[in-house]
């Protein structure tokens, strides 16, 4: 579930093994790209923790956040297991 703390929300995925979790990264990639919106994130083996906010509304949590995360959970729900 995402949590919005400092004018971003959060939240961590993780997965089976680090293929699947650069291959998530991998879908989310895309579909950042499609929409012109990209996430901050990290990724340490099996784990991606992403932050998103909007930098051009002055680092704060829009629409376009919460449609990128709607995005990213149901990329998600198609790979966790």
């Amino acid at each position: 579930m995402w949590a919005e703390k400092d004018n971003a929300l959060h939240q961590t995925f993780t997965f089976q093994d680090f293929s699947e979790a650069f291959a998530f990264m991998t879908r989310v990639a895309m579909e950042a790209e499609r929409i012109d919106h990209h996430p901050m994130w990290k990724n340490v083996w099996n784990r991606v923790e992403i932050s998103l906010s909007t930098h051009d509304a002055g680092d704060v949590v829009t629409e376009k956040d919460h449609l990128l995360a709607r995005a990213i959970d149901k990329i998600s729900e198609s790979m966790i297991r």
